[in-house]
């Protein structure tokens, strides 16, 4: 699976899209649908996946709600579990923390997932924010190390990182797990 990143909109969103066999899933189209459309190419769009709702995640989502045939991955409509649409398999798992409706994308045959504003790299999505809670995000962030520690994360802003490096060496997630 390729998996390319677009960084669009004023805030810098990632903009994932996963091609495999000539087709792909975007994960949070945040804005500017012509360059997003740009680096699918010829490929068919058959899902969009939506790690939360704030807008700079969605502002380009619109446009793939109106075709026939793309799949619309959200909390609101996927809950907890597996899912497949032709040969991407993945996981939804909930995270909530920074946003009510956040949750990850792990696909574990490749051993990556796409956290939205859960993870970033040296760092975890502010709790502040209307819907943010700090007990949903201590509990996420328990959750989330069952998973392997090799695990590439995505994050919907910055680089991406590795689960066992955040775990190691972030200090927010240092700070939330010690109050446990």
């Amino acid at each position: 699976m390729e998996v390319m990143c677009v960084v669009v909109g004023p805030l810098d969103e990632n903009c994932y899209i996963l091609k495999k066999n000539n087709t792909c899933l975007v994960i949070d189209p945040g804005d500017d649908y012509l360059k997003i459309k740009e680096s699918i190419g010829e490929d068919k769009v058959i899902g969009v996946l939506i790690t939360h709702s704030h807008f700079d995640h969605v502002g380009a989502l619109r446009h793939f709600i109106s075709k026939r045939g793309i799949k619309i991955f959200k909390k609101s409509i996927s809950p907890e579990g597996e899912y497949e649409i032709k040969d991407f398999k993945f996981k939804v798992i909930e995270t909530p923390g920074h946003a009510k409706d956040e949750i990850t994308f792990y696909f574990e045959e490749e051993n990556l997932m796409f956290d939205g504003d859960f993870i970033f790299k040296d760092s975890i999505g502010r709790v502040d924010l209307p819907g943010g809670s700090e007990e949903e995000m201590r509990d996420s962030l328990k959750k989330i190390q069952a998973y392997p520690k090799d695990t590439v994360l995505y994050p919907g802003h910055g680089e991406a990182t590795i689960l066992s490096y955040e775990l190691q060496n972030n200090s927010y997630i240092k700070e939330f797990l010690s109050c446990i």
